[in-house]
């Protein structure tokens, strides 16, 4: 560890403490999601359980409320409730990262735990230089950078970036995030036998193939794991074109299902599925606990999409992390659900039969802004909306067979909108924080995951039905122990 790291390290954890009492005074700060101390967080990172310890990283610029040099911060959970911040894990203080510790992930070897992430050098220019390098620890705290393990590989751009190491069978694998020469997205392979010699086995798959075609300029955060029997490839492709209800953010995340050769590095895939519906979603990573289950950790937030105008930079802090999914592949569809670990916030059970014929009500016992409401839907003849705070709304259309997430854009203060077809709605699951909020949709068929930024005073939620509405709902307050 070089001087320059723990200098680098000793002026962020300064900066916390300088600006706690700003970030703390902000009434839209995260009750439940995982935000930076100070400054700007993004990609998860490293997302691990290790001896019975989980551990998410986080891209982070504790300096500014923008991208830059990043650290690789450090929440620690036993739980996946209650999160403590650890001391943090890189600084860019090194030549082979002094231009930002971008993402990557953690693995487990001979009682370490080991970082992979990719080293950014940019020069006087701004030309790019791309290195892939290895951090270990022997507590999971404090760690030691090893250097670069991987150079850039002939026929890639430099931008080539955020390893996902895994093991399979008796050998280590690693996907990164590339682009090639003429600019067109894919997901690169190594193989390696101690995690320090890596071969380049090929593309799993690229932009151009069938049956995804043209798929974007550049691939990010890849990651690459089995489920219920199907391997499945995540992603987050740049350079999609609005088709439809799909692709309406600046960037987007989704999946493609089949099956993984390990021997040819290829793999047999299906078409690219959008994984969430709404308008803060990218970037997730995965990991398999210590009890078997695929759990999933995205950023709300998507790079270039209106990142200067959040409210909350005034209280020098911007982004949050997701609530942890749980993940299956069932009828041919990656299906997510909040981690049952979610369950022990729940407080104060509030439940009510909502019956509404072309009317608004509201009812004060539901106001608030921190909690948990699951809607079972028994019937709606026309439409049925719930609002919130006066600043989102979840609307389903029966006639029409459209589901709707509305809300004031925190750029203009206009509607705007995400939606998705959708046969029938039987229930919603919204985790409602004081600046976000997540929907899970018929179990975790779809999900919308986006921000938004209601008045302080105003903690309404209202129903509104065209046509006869019958819906359950339950609600609890959330609360972190």
């Amino acid at each position: 560890m070089t001087g320059r790291n723990e200098q680098l390290k000793d002026l962020a954890m300064k900066e916390i403490e300088a600006q706690r009492k700003t970030v703390e005074s902000d009434h839209r700060r995260s009750a439940f999601h995982l935000m930076p101390p100070v400054g700007l967080l993004n990609d998860p990172n490293g997302f691990i359980q290790w001896k019975g310890v989980y551990h998410v990283f986080f891209q982070w610029m504790p300096f500014k409320t923008d991208h830059g040099a990043k650290f690789w911060g450090h929440y620690t959970s036993t739980d996946l409730i209650n999160w403590e911040l650890a001391p943090i894990a890189l600084a860019p203080g090194d030549w082979y990262d002094k231009n930002g510790c971008y993402s990557g992930s953690a693995v487990v070897s001979q009682d370490k735990l080991m970082l992979f992430y990719t080293g950014n050098v940019k020069d006087e220019q701004g030309n790019r230089e791309t290195y892939q390098c290895l951090a270990e620890s022997e507590d999971g705290i404090h760690f030691d950078k090893k250097g670069v393990v991987l150079n850039l590989s002939e026929g890639y751009t430099p931008h080539f970036r955020d390893p996902k190491v895994w093991q399979h069978l008796d050998k280590w694998y690693m996907v990164v995030g590339t682009q090639n020469l003429n600019e067109e997205g894919r997901v690169a392979l190594f193989e390696s036998t101690n995690l320090k010699d890596w071969t380049l086995k090929g593309d799993v798959t690229a932009s151009g193939e069938e049956p995804i075609g043209d798929l974007g300029f550049m691939w990010e955060c890849p990651d690459l794991f089995e489920l219920d029997g199907k391997d499945i490839l995540l992603f987050s492709p740049q350079g999609l074109k609005p088709e439809g209800y799909l692709y309406q953010n600046v960037y987007q995340t989704g999946y493609l299902s089949g099956e993984m050769n390990y021997v040819s590095g290829k793999m047999n895939h299906g078409s690219f599925t959008e994984l969430d519906r709404g308008f803060e979603f990218y970037a997730p990573q995965t990991t398999l606990d210590e009890n078997g289950r695929r759990l999933m950790i995205g950023w709300m937030g998507v790079p270039e999409q209106g990142e200067e105008h959040h409210p909350t930079i005034e209280h020098k802090w911007i982004h949050m992390l997701t609530i942890p999914r749980e993940l299956h592949y069932e009828g041919d569809k990656l299906i997510q659900r909040p981690v049952k670990e979610l369950e022990a916030m729940r407080q104060n059970e509030l439940k009510k039969e909502i019956t509404l014929s072309n009317e608004e009500k509201a009812w004060e016992e539901f106001h608030g802004t921190t909690y948990e409401l699951l809607l079972h839907v028994q019937k709606v003849e026309s439409s049925f909306a719930v609002n919130f705070r006066n600043n989102a709304e979840m609307m389903y259309d029966a006639d029409k067979g459209i589901l709707t997430f509305k809300r004031k854009s925190f750029v203009d203060g206009k509607d705007e909108s995400r939606s998705c077809s959708i046969d029938e709605v039987h229930n919603l699951r919204f985790y409602v924080d004081s600046s976000s909020i997540e929907v899970f949709v018929n179990d975790g068929e779809e999900v919308f995951t986006s921000r938004f930024f209601p008045e302080e005073h105003d903690v309404s939620l209202t129903f509104n039905g065209n046509g006869f509405v019958d819906v359950k709902a339950t609600k609890w307050l959330l609360e972190a122990k």
